[in-house]
């Protein structure tokens, strides 16, 4: 008897685990980003600064582009952005052969809960890892657990939860919560 219950304790408190009953999530991989709603974007139209500047993506993924109106960037690289006015602009006959850039100046933020010192929204930086959102949120309080967490990632308009560990890598837009231990 008191193997049995030597054999079973360990996966009675596994299953008390908080992130035990989510999937692993997929792996984030920083190429080809997607713009979506909260970037900010810089849009350089070469010969025609009065369309150049900076623009944020709003909630509906368009822009206001001056003589264009909005244009849907939610989804597009930067490239396929760029391209897509290249083409507006020759289309409408607008400029003459141009010549536009789009470079992300602001990535959509990150959202840290649970058990970090300051939970809240912070800025996104390319290869930020949970690891490195814990650090700007405060730090683990006493309380935590910490070599797994739950992320929220909006892919494509589908809502993806998983859980992942202190080197996944995040994207921005991400909900990371950070459990709490039970004993």
């Amino acid at each position: 008897m008191l193997k049995r219950m030597a054999i079973l304790a360990p996966l009675l408190l596994a299953a008390c685990d908080p992130g035990s009953g989510l999937p692993p999530m997929s792996d984030y991989t920083p190429g080809g980003y997607r713009l979506g709603g909260g970037d900010e974007v810089r849009i350089i139209t070469f010969g025609a600064e009065q369309l150049s500047g900076k623009f944020r993506i709003d909630d509906q993924g368009d822009l206001a582009i001056p003589l264009l109106g909005n244009v849907h960037a939610a989804g597009t690289t930067p490239e396929q952005l760029a391209s897509m006015l290249d083409e507006e602009f020759s289309k409408r006959n607008l400029l003459r052969n141009p010549s536009v850039s789009v470079e992300v100046t602001t990535y959509r933020p990150i959202f840290v809960l649970g058990e970090v010192n300051r939970p809240g929204q912070y800025p996104y930086q390319p290869g930020m890892t949970m690891l490195t959102a814990v650090a700007v949120a405060g730090g683990f309080t006493y309380r935590a657990v910490e070599d797994e967490a739950q992320d929220i990632r909006t892919v494509n308009g589908q809502v993806e939860k998983g859980r992942i560990t202190p080197q996944s890598l995040l994207a921005p837009g991400d909900v990371v919560k950070i459990f709490e231990r039970h004993f």
